[in-house]
């Protein structure tokens, strides 16, 4: 995946929020109890993030996981985004190794753009790296990008005996017109290993002849010779891209990410069938094949380009949530919120969730288990001001209770029980007693056994529903109790409930103000509220 965005957006809204913290006497006055009001506090985000991992300059583009066994431990490729980004040598491969999917290492760059503008991968393209066991070398394979060349996309490869020293084979390529497809968009290899012990690559391209896109598929005994299988169908007229191909259990899988533009399939999805000549074959009809009730939906619109990596006994994905332009100006007229509605910006913050397998085969997405020890400081959660609230119920329209201000890195835990099949609710953040705009996550009864989770723009100046994110959608609990725990870092922010939903949005502004649990209509019950940070 190689879209590029061209801005200094984010940089722009910082050092807008920046002035103006400067210039309000009130933010960062001493004498004022902040905790003990709930009045806006104007924040901005740290330089770096440490949990959803993002550079201290520039931001991450489509990450590129696997796991190092010769290392023991996670290694995240990714694009390196910067704003001022040449016009055609962009997107170095940066990385990071973690353990757990938690904590980070920078290992910085890994694999640099080509010397000159005419070489084919004078900008680099999304890809993948695998550890041959065999010839004890790591492979990285990776999409050369140039459109000053006969084919603006091809399959291009490096090597290294460590993982520090890499020598790019520049004598070998896989170019899409030499097996009929398209030289423009011949990209985004992903390597495993199939049932018959062959190497396989999936590569995201079009025909030659044009029509709609398809997945190419090569097989290799030894990883550097690789031969032309063939093809098989993506999702209607849809490019999917980042493919990512493995077996888990009796299971095999395809994750990729939609393309499409739509507001209801530009996400992350999946495909699974009992054997690999079954998977491709689930795309010939992919609508009667969906694996589950969601699409094959893993998580909402914040969370694009993920790809998996297994340590042999849990398997995570990466992806990245988006930076957001057009944020919405408050009452005081600082940029705040999850944007006005536009498409999400390409690159952001590196994402990390636990793949959870289900008896019947279909995944869901949960936090990494070292998420909770990592966030282990206790923070006091105090009620700052409420409408219907009483012994932990909330009874009628526009009930709430409102908690005392979040840090920088949060993580909210309590458990909401709705009186009924209808009831409707919501956790606001960025908001103050008398916020005249701020960000909700709405659990939306769409019927009385399918919810949504919508983020809407509430009060009085709030526009309601951000269309450019959009929702998830999921089964209604049959005991109708909802167990949810939400983590931010900075901007970021990720809800699980029940081990049945993921939900990544960015929403500016959290820090250091107050957020709410809401009701809006019949009664719920809310319990156990925890806050921890870090």
């Amino acid at each position: 995946m190689k879209t590029i965005i061209y801005s200094a957006t984010l940089l722009m809204l910082s050092a807008f929020a920046l002035t103006a913290c400067s210039d309000d006497k009130v933010v960062g006055d001493p004498a004022k109890d902040w905790d003990g009001s709930s009045e806006r506090y104007i924040s901005v985000d740290e330089e770096g993030f440490s949990t959803y991992y993002k550079p201290t300059i520039g931001r991450v583009g489509d990450p590129m996981p696997f796991y190092d066994k010769k290392a023991g431990n996670f290694k995240v490729l990714y694009l390196q985004e910067y704003d001022n980004n040449s016009t055609f040598r962009f997107h170095p491969y940066w990385g990071v190794s973690t353990t757990d999917g938690a904590h980070y290492q920078s290992l910085g760059e890994i694999l640099p753009i080509g010397e000159n503008d005419h070489q084919q991968d004078a900008a680099l393209g999304t890809g993948c790296c695998y550890y041959n066991e065999d010839d004890g070398l790591y492979y990285i394979y990776y999409t050369g990008h140039n459109g000053n060349c006969e084919n603006r996309e091809v399959i291009m490869r490096a090597t290294s005996p460590d993982f520090k020293t890499w020598t790019k084979d520049n004598l070998w390529t896989l170019s899409g017109p030499t097996y009929g497809y398209s030289g423009n968009d011949f990209r985004d290899p992903q390597i495993f290993v199939a049932d018959d012990g062959l190497y396989r690559m999936v590569i995201s391209t079009y025909p030659s002849y044009g029509g709609d896109p398809k997945f190419a598929e090569f097989k290799s005994s030894d990883m550097k010779t690789w031969q032309h299988v063939g093809q098989f169908n993506m999702v209607w007229d849809r490019m999917c891209e980042c493919p990512d191909v493995f077996k888990m259990g009796d299971w095999w899988y395809l994750i990729y990410s939609d393309s499409d533009k739509q507001n209801w399939s530009r996400r992350v999805k999946y495909m699974k069938a009992t054997s690999w000549e079954a998977l491709k074959a689930c795309f010939n009809n992919p609508g009667g094949n969906w694996p589950d009730n969601k699409d094959g939906d893993l998580d909402g619109r914040g969370f694009y380009a993920g790809k998996t990596a297994s340590n042999g006994t849990d398997r995570y994905i990466w992806g990245w949530c988006p930076y957001r332009s057009g944020s919405d100006i408050d009452e005081k007229n600082i940029s705040v919120g999850g944007g006005a509605g536009k498409e999400p910006n390409w690159s952001g913050a590196m994402v990390c969730h636990k793949i959870i397998q289900h008896a019947d085969g279909t995944l869901t997405l949960g936090a990494v288990p070292a998420m909770s020890g990592k966030y282990s400081q206790t923070h006091s959660t105090n009620v700052m001001a409420s409408n219907g609230y009483s012994n932990g119920t909330l009874t009628g329209d526009d009930a709430y209770v409102l908690y005392s201000r979040l840090g920088y890195h949060n993580h909210l835990s309590f458990t909401v029980t709705t009186s009924n099949n209808w009831d409707k609710f919501g956790i606001s953040l960025v908001r103050n007693a008398d916020a005249k705009k701020y960000y909700t996550m709405v659990v939306n009864p769409e019927n009385e056994n399918w919810r949504k989770v919508n983020f809407e723009q509430e009060g009085s100046e709030g526009k309601g529903f951000i269309e450019g994110i959009d929702g998830y959608g999921f089964s209604r609990p049959a005991d109708n109790v909802y167990k949810i725990d939400i983590y931010t870092d900075n901007s970021v922010m990720v809800m699980y409930i029940n081990d049945n939903v993921c939900y990544t949005n960015r929403i500016y502004g959290i820090q250091k103000n107050c957020w709410s649990i809401n009701n809006y209509g019949g009664s719920i019950t809310v319990s156990d509220v925890r806050v921890s940070q870090y």
